[in-house]
């Protein structure tokens, strides 16, 4: 990561001819690249890390294609001859899923979604004029092999997982019959491919859109229909309806010949269909096979979209096996196997948290159980050894900097939730009531404080348990 910094500080002297002040990386998002935010002369900027030089070539032409064209894209400052390292205008954290969470489903988070799909249509129609699709990550256009790469993504890391029986020929029967349908669109603009709205930055109330790399020539609909649909959002069917109808309105006035709205709709429906179960794919693979605990947690809102969408929308084309296994999928017993045990007010439950200097003894577990976990964080590189962390904690930005970026703390903390998570769902759901978890250092005051603080925030957010959380040696810290 050191190495990365450092180039990023001289690919900015290089495009800016100034030096940086401060570089920080930001969390880790669902992709493998690696983002950080750059501090240079009361200014922000946002740069980008990938080994994947194809897909740095593809959002970069893409980007200078679209803001050639006007529309609501980053600005590239400039790139690493290696394609590797790029930065990019830094157009803040604020997303519209931000907005939703903050304000709920209110007028001004609606309006929004209106300029969302203002934006949308725009990008889709406008940026289609002249882009050349040869940058595409894959395949150029987004036709049959792809829709089926799709169908199939979600039957080999999420459907075949569940160990159901089905008629295998069937399913792949209907996988081309639906695959087939869905390409007879007569609308194929730019697709954008992940259309939502962690992907849609708000600024000054206005819509900037990010993460198109993956896009190709494609159907209308699926765009729309991933944004509306979006598991997290939970927009109510009013509200999918009237926005639904307004992008229509936004997309005939820049055709030239409007939509025929009966057979849109139709296929939309089944593009609905289609993104519901790659997004169900795409959370197996990252939560099932990748462990990823964000994408786990996913799992049983993504159920309960599709279960709602194939009990009230109909899509003409779906055959006998392929709906007896999407009622299957979304049943109540397969969406069981994805739910965590959660606490309430009458759960006995209570986990006591402690970091811990190892020069000054274990914390005893004084409870009639005894015992618990101790991890020891002395194989983390340790931030008190550098003078500019050695006045300061865990609990200071500049350690958890540190931590982040330059030592395998992340990596530690995922295998140590991998465990303590299997007790802790136990102990719920057998109605035990104490649980320690102890983190030591050679101090206690960088790693394991910074250990525990994240442990503690894990339990609550995921199962909402009572958490009591301790620095023993506080007391001692320099």
């Amino acid at each position: 990561m050191d190495a990365i910094i450092e180039a990023l500080g001289k690919l900015f002297v290089t495009i800016f001819g100034s030096s940086v002040d401060k570089i920080e990386k930001l969390p880790q998002s669902g992709s493998d690249r690696v983002y950080f935010r750059i501090f240079a002369a009361n200014k922000t900027y946002i740069a980008t890390y990938s080994i994947n030089q194809k897909e740095t070539d593809t959002f970069i032409n893409f980007s200078r294609h679209f803001k050639k064209a006007g529309l609501p894209v980053p600005e590239i400052y400039g790139v690493n001859a290696e394609n590797t390292l790029y930065i990019q205008e830094d157009l803040g954290m604020a997303s519209l899923l931000n907005q939703l969470e903050q304000h709920g489903h209110n007028d001004y988070v609606y309006n929004l979604f209106k300029l969302s799909l203002t934006q949308l249509s725009r990008i889709q129609v406008l940026g289609d004029k002249d882009l050349d699709y040869n940058w595409c990550l894959t395949a150029k256009e987004f036709g049959k092999q792809a829709i089926l790469s799709d169908l199939l993504y979600f039957k080999y890391y999420f459907l075949d997982t569940l160990q159901i029986p089905y008629d295998k020929q069937a399913m792949l029967d209907d996988f081309e019959a639906l695959a087939t349908y869905l390409t007879r669109t007569e609308n194929k603009y730019f697709m954008f491919r992940d259309f939502q709205s962690r992907n849609i930055v708000v600024q000054h109330d206005q819509v900037h859109f990010i993460d198109y790399q993956g896009g190709m020539k494609g159907a209308l609909q699926y765009d729309v229909a991933s944004l509306l649909w979006q598991a997290k959002a939970e927009l109510s069917s009013e509200w999918k309806n009237d926005l639904l109808t307004f992008y229509m309105d936004e997309v005939d006035k820049l055709l030239d010949k409007p939509i025929d709205r009966i057979t849109f709709i139709s296929q939309y429906n089944g593009y609905v269909l289609l993104r519901l179960l790659q997004v169900l794919g795409a959370y197996g693979f990252r939560g099932l096979f990748e462990r990823k605990a964000h994408f786990l947690a996913s799992i049983p809102l993504a159920l309960q979209n599709l279960k709602f969408f194939i009990n009230n929308w109909r899509v003409g084309i779906i055959t006998p096996e392929f709906d007896r296994v999407l009622h299957i999928v979304t049943s109540n017993e397969i969406t069981e196997r994805f739910n965590v045990p959660q606490a309430n007010d009458s759960t006995p439950l209570t986990i006591e948290i402690n970091s811990f200097s190892y020069k000054k003894g274990i914390p005893v577990d004084e409870t009639e159980n005894g015992g618990g976990f101790i991890f020891d964080m002395r194989g983390i590189l340790n931030p008190g050894r550098f003078d500019e962390y050695k006045k300061l904690s865990g609990l200071d930005k500049p350690v958890q900097d540190f931590l982040d970026q330059k030592t395998k703390m992340g990596k530690f903390l995922n295998s140590v939730w991998d465990l303590v998570d299997i007790s802790v769902e136990e102990y719920l759901r057998r109605d035990f009531n104490h649980l320690m978890i102890n983190f030591g250092c050679t101090g206690g005051q960088h790693r394991s404080v910074f250990a525990a603080e994240q442990t503690a925030r894990h339990l609550r957010n995921k199962y909402k348990v009572k958490v009591n959380l301790t620095h023993t040696n506080r007391e001692n810290w320099v």
